[in-house]
């Protein structure tokens, strides 16, 4: 078996009556084992059964490993904690794109290639207005991302490499532009055009913030914060959203509308809407007088009512991206002084409690990247609709990149799960007059 697409040492044999066959074994540089079961249809006649895919490698990758027990994160072998404090969000872009941190000339061509892409189409601001004043800034962003196919047919053609090239890069500078569209679409002002002379992150502060009427100077502190943020929800191995980004892929359709559909995807409050429910859970609650109250309702067995933005399903110990944003926020906070937002100070008494509490401890319930990053958007001024919008933002690299690399590996194809159908077997049917 060719090195990379893994590696057969040994076999596993499955059972089934009187019959046994083997089936490979294949191993990755690191994480666990997988058992390659592409030919067991063929072979068997049977299918495997797997809800959700959770003990499933739907795809070979190079680019993100996850391990949940430790607490890593890596990009192209990278923990996301050194990518975090040391670099910026391009250059995070770069990496998981190219797979390599750039050289100095590497990356100055990077970000003006980017730079020099953040505008959209004018007649972008047309499409918008189609929209009604009250529509959720995700509907916005999930259709004018689609659109993007509709107005750059010159980096369509995924069979063409510097095409692939041209839309990634697109797609990472227009995001921002997007994003801010929607933004100040939702809240009745006038579109801010990017400026080139502004970094990745103040510019897009610079989109969603500033007005005709007076300058605006985005804060460093801030433009920091926002930066770092993207940099921890660039990529996250295979999600829902980046597995539909490549279930769309495979089919051939274009980049724009792949990406459409991972953004989709994204909106979910099981995924990208997490952060959105930890700031409504802490409305919820209301004062950090009744804290006391719903962290013995959470311990409550019997009680509906989760603490939302704790625990994550992956990361069994503490979230490496959480340790990362629990210092953002803080710096977020001390640089703009907030003194009189309810919500924050229920929030830092939770964040306490729950870093104390046997119960939370002893189950490795630390509070995540959602609970800390809902905070630091809404104390950057962001309304909650927002915070999906923001993470698709951050996240477009990341499903940019796991595209381009299931387009250029040889072995992908048409994703196509399979089914356990327990529906009725073969009827005929019955005319209208003869049915009881």
């Amino acid at each position: 078996m060719d090195a990379s697409h893994g590696t057969s040492a040994t076999t596993a044999t499955l059972t089934v009556g009187n019959e046994s066959w083997d089936l490979p074994i294949l191993k990755g540089t690191v994480g666990p084992d997988v058992v390659d079961i592409g030919k067991l249809y063929g072979q068997t006649g049977m299918f495997t059964y797997d809800p959700g895919f959770t003990s499933t490698a739907s795809c070979e990758s190079q680019i993100t490993y996850i391990d949940g027990d430790q607490g890593i994160l890596l990009y192209r072998g990278y923990p996301i904690e050194q990518l975090a404090e040391n670099g910026d969000f391009l250059e995070t872009c770069y990496l998981l794109l190219y797979g390599e941190l750039p050289t100095a000339a590497q990356k100055a061509d990077f970000d003006y290639r980017v730079t020099r892409h953040t505008m959209v189409h004018e007649q972008m601001n047309r499409f918008f207005h189609g929209f009604r004043r009250d529509a959720h800034p995700m509907a916005v962003l999930v259709a004018s991302v689609g659109a993007l196919s509709a107005f750059y047919h010159d980096s369509t053609d995924i069979s063409d490499p510097q095409q692939r090239m041209i839309a990634s890069i697109r797609m990472i500078a227009k995001i921002p532009t997007l994003a801010a569209m929607a933004y100040k679409y939702s809240i009745g002002q006038p579109f801010v055009y990017p400026k080139n002379d502004l970094d990745y992150a103040s510019n897009f502060l610079n989109m969603c913030f500033s007005v005709p009427c007076e300058e605006y100077k985005a804060n460093p502190i801030l433009s920091r914060a926002i930066d770092r943020i993207f940099i921890l929800h660039a990529d996250h191995e295979q999600n829902a959203s980046t597995s539909t980004v490549r279930l769309a892929g495979s089919s051939g359709a274009n980049p724009f509308a792949c990406i459409a559909a991972g953004i989709a995807c994204l909106w979910g409050p099981a995924h990208g809407g997490a952060n959105e429910a930890a700031l409504k859970m802490l409305g919820e609650i209301g004062s950090v007088e009744r804290i006391p109250e719903f962290i013995n309702r959470a311990k409550d067995k019997n009680d509906p009512f989760r603490l939302m933005g704790f625990g994550h399903r992956v990361y069994k110990n503490y979230d490496p991206r959480a340790k990362i944003m629990q210092h953002t926020t803080h710096e977020v906070l001390g640089e703009l002084g907030i003194k009189d937002d309810p919500l924050l100070d229920i929030a830092i008494e939770l964040e306490r409690i729950a870093l104390q509490d046997e119960y939370f401890v002893e189950r490795k319930l630390y509070p995540n990247i959602d609970f800390y990053s809902g905070i630091t958007l809404r104390a950057l001024g962001f309304p909650t609709s927002m915070f999906t919008v923001l993470f698709a933002l951050a996240r477009t690299v990341g499903w940019i990149g796991q595209w381009k690399e299931m387009i250029e590996d040889p072995s992908q194809r048409i994703g196509r799960p399979r089914q356990l159908y327990t529906g009725s077997t073969h009827r005929d049917y019955v005319p209208m007059a003869r049915r009881k």
